[in-house]
């Protein structure tokens, strides 16, 4: 386990998500405008589900002990021999076998491959799986997800206060965050020596051909809504949207973005391809332990977005009291701030902090994973949108990188 800075804050207002970067990381998208961003556009519109909503399996935990995390790419702490020490722990402790599967390389393509099972109730091969606010707010809304029994997570008052009540899920009873994480601005330090403070300094002439902006789209336009004025956590209109898209349209256009990527932006700005991008916060600081330490995050002067990852229960698993005691046992404080210290992103969890000071006392004081007030105050959460809004912005997004 390579070492590196941990951060987190317990105030992290209606927001706070991963990863380390070996191959693919948490956020690993597809590369480049090919084939497969078509297959995202389609699967992006699809965003309906049965005419009734399927009913719950039946739990079979107590004759099973066994259970399948659906999860990203190094979203987890691991050793050298690839074991997952806190799982590790875990399954001793209880006595369970549980198979970590990194089965979720975007958020997209996961869906399209489960929906229909998810649909008619049926189970996907995952007991629990961590994904992103947005889908999980159509998991729950098309009643793909089962409802947590509270007295099982005993440890879900550790959840941060400010995360308890969100729009897709009030109360939290049935997804709990897992990790949180920004999208801002990173450059080259040494071909940048001034660096970057804002979206607009992407477009500057001397960058051209050499930026690169994430293929996700909620932190691309969000960043992009924000730099022109638009509280994207609030209403906001179809031409607010839309003078965004113009704007990376025209970057495109004109040659100033080299690509728009899912992780593999890292490899650009490894070799060189690219001296800025839009990125996420987690990614630098893994991409600085690994390649030396050559390239910085920022959070842009008109802010930066927040999203967090969480954990739900399929409606199909049958094994929903095995997921939520998986789940109780990673908002044990100490067990938080040992994935914190690995993956890099942001814990939900309240304690954390203090947990990780015994770790390492520097890990308390990186902002990118125990953000303090001042910090959450420059960061904004793409806010939900409609079924429609989001077939029809997803689209428009879609246009743009397949042309790219």
């Amino acid at each position: 386990m390579k070492n590196r800075p941990l951060p987190n804050d317990p105030m992290i207002r209606q927001l706070v998500q991963s990863a380390r970067a070996n191959q693919l990381t948490r956020r690993g998208l597809l590369a480049g405008a090919t084939a497969g961003a078509a297959a995202l556009a389609l699967a992006a519109c699809s965003t309906g589900g049965a005419s009734g909503k399927p009913t719950p399996a039946k739990d079979q935990s107590s004759t099973d002990k066994t259970l399948t995390w659906a999860n990203w790419q190094a979203y987890l702490d691991q050793d050298a021999n690839g074991k997952y020490p806190t799982l590790e722990a875990f399954q001793k402790q209880t006595g369970m076998s549980v198979k970590y599967d990194v089965a979720v390389d975007d958020n997209n393509t996961y869906y399209a491959k489960v929906k229909d099972q998810l649909a008619l109730g049926k189970d996907i091969g995952a007991d629990t799986v961590c994904l992103t606010d947005w889908m999980i707010a159509r998991w729950i809304r098309l009643g793909y997800v089962q409802s947590f029994d509270a007295s099982a997570i005993p440890n879900k008052k550790n959840l941060t206060s400010n995360l308890v009540n969100v729009d897709f899920d009030p109360g939290r009873n049935k997804s709990l965050p897992w990790q949180s994480g920004f999208a801002g601005i990173c450059w080259n330090k040494e071909k940048l020596p001034n660096g970057l403070k804002s979206i607009e300094d992407l477009w500057k002439p001397d960058l051209k051909g050499k930026v690169g902006v994430l293929s996700e789209m909620r932190d691309t336009m969000g960043l992009l809504m924000l730099a022109q004025g638009v509280d994207i956590s609030k209403k906001f209109s179809d031409d607010d949207y839309n003078k965004a898209i113009d704007t990376l349209t025209k970057e495109v256009n004109d040659g100033q973005i080299r690509n728009i990527k899912g992780n593999s932006y890292l490899n650009d700005l490894k070799s060189g391809d690219t001296l800025a991008a839009i990125c996420w916060s987690g990614d630098i600081t893994q991409l600085n332990a690994e390649a030396g330490d050559n390239w910085q995050f920022a959070i842009p002067e008109s802010g930066g977005t927040l999203w967090s990852d969480n954990f739900v229960i399929p409606i199909g698993s049958p094994r929903k009291a095995n997921a939520e005691k998986l789940i109780d046992y990673y908002y044990e404080p100490e067990v938080a701030a040992e994935v914190a210290a690995w993956v890099n992103y942001i814990t939900p969890v309240q304690g954390a902090k203090d947990a990780a000071v015994k770790i390492d006392p520097k890990l308390a004081e990186n902002q990118l994973i125990f953000p303090d007030d001042e910090t959450l105050s420059k960061v904004h959460i793409f806010r939900s949108l409609t079924p429609a809004e989001e077939q029809k912005y997803q689209a428009a997004f879609q246009k743009v990188i397949l042309g790219a």
